[in-house]
This record gives structure tokens, C-alpha cells and sequence, in this order.
């Protein structure tokens, strides 16, 4: 914890000087040097009326990012934020709490595929696409949500590759992710089966798809859903709406450049989603696309 500004600033490097402004409003993007999630920092900008924060891992690649949406008369902040190093995540957490007093919208765009064509051994794939999209994107909402302000967003950007590995799932998975009552630590038992299954090669018998990347986003949008619930719960008068979507195909370095949706057409849904006005108390806990919502179901 930092009793001041200067000692945050030692450790959090900006490239935008930062006054402390607890009545502020702040955006915060997660993997947002690149593709979709500086596209959604794009598009921030331009419509949120507050600070908006794009974060990266890497100092350099983060700074650069900033120079490129500064050379087209925006004005983005920069906050270092690795969320596989729970260090990072609890240094920023600290730094928004203590500048801003919380977040206003935060969405947690950080995410990793392997190609098609890569033949790194599936159980690796397995537990290291799940680290960041799912357990690292977990970490990232254990230290951020409770500093979301009345009126905030959440917004986790998953895929349509979820519901479709959800369905190739056995029919007791596809029961308990689809549950009301499942828990965030059943969840993670979850989660933490398949990595192990597919250590022994055991995990079509055990009842999982071929898919780590849609396996990751079907633990994500399901934790989507358990932490709206608990929202719901235990700040029922704060109206914050968290919600899961798909951005779509996208050209990305991850996706491929035979995607038919560009990045900032990429960044529609999860803008679309942080920017819901205050006064409304719905969507929550669904899952969207192309501004249509479900239960934790892509609508085709």
C-alpha cells in the first residue's frame, strides 16, 4: 500500500501526469496495447466522459500504443498491468483506489490463443490459454471488483467459441455450467480438472472438447455470470451491471487476418456495454452479441 502519489508513481509509470482526482471518473482496459482491447480504448475516448486507462504487461509496447492514439488528438492514460503477476494487479487495484477513489468501467479485454497450426503439446496449450483467460482474468476481478463504484461496468470480453465448446461438452458439464447455483470455486474446480485431464490425455473420456481457447471462455462467461449474481447479492442499490460478450471475428494479430470484422467493429459490443446508462438495471449477468443478450448462451 503507498501513503502518496510520488511513491505510487515509482512504481506505477504513467505517460500522462496524474493529480489526484477521488471525483473522477476512470476507465480501465485490460491488454489494450493491440487489436480489440486498443481499439476499445479508441473508442473510449472518444464517448466516455473520464480518464481512460489503456494498460499492457509491457512498458514500452504500452507507451507506444498511447503515442499512436495521441497522434490522432486522444488523450488515453497509461497504467503498467500484467494480470498473470498478482503483484501487478494489486499495485494497480491500489493505484486506481487511491487516485480515483475506484473504478468507473472496467473492462477485461487481456487474453491469449495459440494458432491452429502451432504444435505445442495440447496440455501445455491447456494450461497456459487457461492461466491468462481464465484464472488470470479472475484474478484481475477478485482485486478490481470491489473497487467498481455505484453506477459502474464491468465487461469481460469472451467468444462465441465458448458456447460452442460448451456444447461439445459431456451433459453433466453442460448441467452444472448452465446451473444457477454453481459456485465460482466449483468453477474452478472445474477449470482445473480439464488442465489436469489433459495432462494424461484423459479429457474427451472425461468429458471435454478438443478446445482449450473455447474451454477458457466457457469458464469466463460462466464466472461472468456467478459474479453478477453476487452483485445482485451483496450491492442490490449500487446498480453495477456486469456482463460477458463476444466482440465476433476479428482481425487480430490472435484471430487471423481472414476475419471479416476490423477492431474498432470489434470493439462495438464491449463499448456498447461499459457506456449502458446509469439509470438502467438491465443487462446483468448475460451474454451479448452484436447488442443482443442471452443468459450465458451466444444468440446465433
Amino acid at each position: 500500500m503507498f501513503s502518496t502519489l510520488d511513491q505510487q508513481n515509482k512504481i506505477h509509470k504513467t505517460t500522462n501526469a496524474i493529480q489526484p482526482a477521488m471525483s473522477a471518473k476512470v476507465a480501465v482496459v485490460t491488454g489494450s496495447n493491440k487489436g480489440i482491447g486498443l481499439a476499445i480504448v479508441r473508442a473510449l475516448c472518444k464517448q466516455f466522459e473520464g480518464d481512460v486507462f489503456l494498460t499492457a504487461r509491457d512498458l514500452a509496447r504500452g507507451e507506444e500504443a498511447v503515442k499512436i492514439l495521441t497522434s490522432e488528438g486522444l488523450k488515453p492514460k497509461f497504467q503498467q498491468l500484467d494480470i498473470n503477476d498478482v503483484s501487478s494487479i494489486t499495485s494497480a487495484a491500489a493505484f486506481f483506489r487511491e487516485t480515483y477513489g475506484g473504478v468507473d468501467i472496467l473492462v477485461n479485454n487481456a487474453g491469449i490463443a495459440f494458432k491452429h497450426a502451432d504444435t505445442t503439446a495440447f496440455s501445455i496449450q491447456a494450461e497456459v490459454t487457461l492461466k491468462t483467460n481464465f484464472f488470470a482474468t479472475r484474478d484481475a476481478l477478485t482485486h478490481f471488483m470491489p473497487l467498481i463504484k455505484s453506477g459502474g461496468r464491468v465487461v469481460n470480453v469472451s467468444s462465441f467459441v465458448g458456447s460452442r465448446a460448451l456444447n461439445l461438452c459431456s451433459e453433466e458439464f453442460q448441467q452444472r455450467f448452465r446451473s444457477e447455483d454453481i459456485t465460482e470455486d466449483e468453477l474452478v474446480g472445474l477449470m482445473e480438472r480439464f488442465v489436469e485431464k489433459t495432462k494424461t490425455g484423459e479429457h474427451k473420456k472425461d468429458g471435454w472438447p478438443e478446445m482449450t481457447y473455447g474451454v477458457s471462455k466457457t469458464g469466463l462467461t460462466t464466472l461472468s455470470m456467478i459474479l453478477a449474481r453476487r452483485l445482485s447479492k451483496e450491492r442490490p442499490h449500487d446498480n453495477i451491471l456486469l456482463n460477458a460478450c463476444c466482440p465476433g471475428w476479428v482481425r487480430t494479430d490472435m484471430a487471423g487476418d481472414k476475419a471479416p470484422k476490423s477492431p474498432d467493429e470489434g470493439a462495438v459490443t464491449p463499448v456498447y456495454l461499459a457506456l449502458l446508462p446509469r439509470e438502467l438495471q438491465s443487462p446483468m449477468g448475460a451474454l451479448c452479441l452484436k447488442r443482443r443478450f442471452s443468459r450465458g448462451e451466444v444468440i446465433h
